[in-house]
Parts: structure tokens; sequence; C-alpha cells
């Protein structure tokens, strides 16, 4: 990845998790590849009314083999190697010190990549009793996560 660099500023707007899971790509149910789940294709009246990550309709797709499935979320887990979706097993994840490194999508995967390489890691302000941003909860040894990442890199999809 190009543009690795000496800072990295956590604005913590990705504190939930909900900014880098428009895309998930997932384990395909029926041929074990990578499919994507991603918003459902919704007329405008239908996404006016979806204001939130609930009640948002979701298709989990594999074009190569054909499948796929749309339901409407009621609820959306996020902070785990499983999409917050279909509960489908992230496509990109590997072990990493004892624990699983993983990342919904290429976004993501860049986003701790970015983190992990910068020297300097700053902080921005954090609103009281939130959780952690998704970058504070990574393995401590940096050359071990970059190398885990590296890994990861080839399981992406051509056009990914």
């Amino acid at each position: 990845m190009t543009g690795l660099g000496v800072r990295f500023l956590d604005r913590r707007e990705r504190k939930y998790g909900y900014d880098v899971i428009d895309e998930v790509l997932v384990r395909c149910p029926r041929c074990a590849w990578c499919a994507a789940v991603l918003a459902h294709p919704t007329t405008h009246e239908e996404a006016e009314a979806a204001s939130t990550v609930r009640d948002l309709r979701r298709r989990l797709r594999r074009r190569e083999c054909g499948y796929r499935k749309d339901e409407t979320v009621g609820s959306a887990v996020v902070g785990g190697p499983a999409d917050p979706f279909f509960r489908r097993p992230v496509r990109l994840q590997a072990g990493c010190r004892g624990r699983v490194l993983w990342a919904y999508d290429v976004r993501h995967l860049d986003l701790l990549e970015r983190y992990v390489a910068a020297k300097l890691r700053e902080r921005g302000d954090l609103v009281h009793g939130a959780p952690a941003s998704l970058v504070e909860r990574l393995p401590k040894n940096r050359t071990e996560i970059l190398r885990t990442i590296v890994r990861l890199r080839p399981t992406l999809p051509a056009d990914g």
C-alpha cells in the first residue's frame, strides 16, 4: 500500500464501526470464496425511510457461483470477525499474536495498516463512555500485524 506515513490521526469517527460496513467481504455459504454483503438496491422512498443501520435491507451476493440472499436487517452486530448482518465469517481474517486480526473490506484493512505503520499515532477527542475506536483494539506487535496484513492482501478479490 502506498501512503503509509509518519503520522496517523485517529479521528474516532469510526468508534462504532458503522462507516466501514457499507460493504463487507464474507465467505460465501455456497462455495466458501469471497462474497459481499451490500445495501440492497432500494427505491428512493425506501432509502429515505431507512435512516439508520437498523431496518435496512441487505444483500449477500457472489456473482461467480450465483449465490444471492436478501434480508431485512433488524439489528447489526458490529465489532467482530463476522459481518454485522448475516453473521457470516469475514473473508479478511488471520491469526495474529494469539488473537484474530480481521477487516470488513479493503478500506478497513487500509485503515488498520495506516494506523499500525505510523510512527506517531494521535488520538482525537472521545465522547465519555464511548467504546474504543477500531484501531485501538489491535494486538501490540507492529511488525507482526503488518506481516499479517501482507498475508491477507492476496485473499482480496481481483477487483477489490
